[in-house]
């Protein structure tokens, strides 16, 4: 591996390149929305899947489940093999599992090939991670934070647009036809990859052995964590399975954790993110992500419950999806502001203010969940706030972690969002679980049940506030390893 080329080739992308820097960004952010597109392209054919499969309903839950565990698996992985391999490299191999899956899932006439098909889509997360760490190598830094809001963005674009698209091809033709074209969308990013991404840097400081032992013992600990927390209410809380593996994962985490601080080129570096400022924005994260999460599993169910319970809207699925659909696309339209709000005032505000948007969201939801427009409105403030959240992150991540590290960093930071989203899952489940109506016989989330969850996603956001006002606002430089130091001159000896 080469060192860094000269200043007249470290960005690809300005004028005299092999692409414009539009083009570049263009094609990663339609790689991300084709990858969070995955993660809600079955969301209109689960009260089908177990008919469409043979299956049972608590088996088809399986197809839903796969998706998380794969991605949580492999996005650190991911990650580290893109700081040691190339980002584009591996850009372009992670296409390759979005489209088996979408392929194996189209043809599947079963629950087994389906959710194998599904782990091989989830695998294809760790895209949006690898495309902003490949921002920091490619482009000029006057472009660099706009590129990277955008980029964030798309993972709210992606997981909005699914829910209307899937619901669409679902009412209107056949649902092998939601794998077909999603098979297609895969294969296009990756031809674009191919052709208008270009390489980013491989610092020597990154060459190293992969830790097989770390990614074994990180992938067990998570597996273990978000079966018991996605699971777990199916199976009862105090069952002996989900206690088992909650301690499964805290023995394999706890183990993962010494044998990370000893090994020399560990899969995730403990002591870059124990720096105050990773570490603090990754507790944020967290916060964040399940507070993200928390709205969209309340929202959804208001405009679909029947008008009859006196709080629901009994909008039908495509009618959801279209009321939710502006949201996601209110994160992209925002992304210019959010990096300009960085550029002026640091990204620690940045994040800081978007967690209390949310809030605010949450806030006017209790006002607001009476009427669609209400709940459209609710949706649009809450999805601005994660929008300029989301894109402080990354920048957050990649000023304190050097270059060797930053495509690993950012992929841990977008771990530890998808576990503040699996926990808010858990939770918000609990708590419409036990706050229930009788409607007709069937026990339905109460009015009261859903006031409950809002406030705890409120609550959770501003949670996210206060731990991002915590970030250092001047943290120490970090040292760039002797690989990418420039070589220092020998002095002559004097005459």
């Amino acid at each position: 591996m080469t060192a860094a080329p000269s200043s007249a080739a470290a960005h690809p992308t300005e004028p005299g390149g092999t692409g414009g820097a539009g083009r570049v960004v263009g094609v990663l952010a339609l790689a991300g929305i084709v990858a969070a597109l995955m993660q809600t392209l079955v969301v209109p054919l689960i009260g089908d899947l177990p008919k469409l499969l043979g299956t049972t309903a608590s088996n088809a839950s399986w197809v839903i489940t796969a998706t998380l565990l794969a991605a949580a698996v492999a996005t650190p992985v991911a990650g580290r093999l893109g700081d040691m391999y190339g980002k584009r490299r591996l850009l372009l191999a992670l296409t390759v599992p979005l489209v088996a899956g979408s392929v194996l899932c189209a043809v599947s006439g079963s629950v087994a090939p389906m959710v194998a098909g599904r782990a091989l889509q989830g695998l294809g997360m760790g895209i949006v991670p690898l495309g902003i760490s490949l921002l920091r190598d490619v482009l000029p830094p006057e472009k660099l934070g706009s590129s990277i809001a955008l980029m964030s963005a798309s993972m709210g674009v992606g997981g909005a647009l699914g829910l209307p698209f899937s619901a669409a091809v679902a009412e209107h033709a056949s649902w092998r036809v939601l794998f077909w074209v999603a098979g297609g969308f895969s294969l296009l990013v990756g031809v674009l990859i191919a052709v208008v991404v270009p390489d980013g840097k491989v610092a020597k400081a990154a060459a190293g052995r992969f830790d097989v032992l770390g990614a074994v013992g990180l992938g067990g600990g998570l597996v273990a964590l978000l079966l018991a927390v996605s699971k777990g209410s199916v199976w009862g809380w105090g069952s002996a399975t989900t206690l088992g593996l909650f301690a499964v994962s805290a023995v394999a985490l706890l183990g993962w954790g010494v044998w990370e601080l000893r090994t020399h080129d560990p899969l995730v570096d403990l002591r870059t993110t124990a720096r105050p400022q990773v570490l603090m924005t990754n507790l944020a994260s967290i916060l964040v992500g399940f507070a993200m999460y928390a709205q969209s599993l309340v929202v959804p169910q208001l405009l679909q419950l029947p008008e009859a319970t006196g709080y629901g809207l009994g909008q039908s699925m495509m009618a959801m999806g279209l009321w939710m659909a502006p949201a996601g696309l209110m994160m992209m339209a925002l992304a210019p502001l959010g990096a300009k709000l960085t550029a002026a005032r640091g990204p620690k505000v940045t994040l800081s203010v978007g967690s209390l948007v949310i809030s605010v969201g949450y806030l006017s939801a209790l006002a607001l969940m009476g009427s669609t427009w209400g709940l459209l409105v609710v949706t649009l403030i809450c999805n601005t706030g994660v929008g300029l959240a989301y894109g402080a992150m990354p920048s957050l991540i990649m000023g304190a972690v050097p270059l060797h590290e930053t495509a690993s960093a950012n992929s841990f930071n977008t771990l530890m969002r998808s576990i503040g989203s699996s926990v808010s899952a858990a939770v918000i489940g609990v708590v419409l679980a036990q706050l229930t109506t009788d409607f007709g016989g069937h026990a339905l989330p109460s009015e009261s049940g859903f006031r409950v969850a809002l406030v705890i996603g409120g609550a959770v956001a501003l949670a996210a506030a206060a731990v991002a006002a915590l970030i250092p606002a001047h943290p120490k430089p970090v040292p760039a390893p002797a690989a990418e130091r420039p070589a220092t001159p020998t002095p002559e000896p004097a005459a």
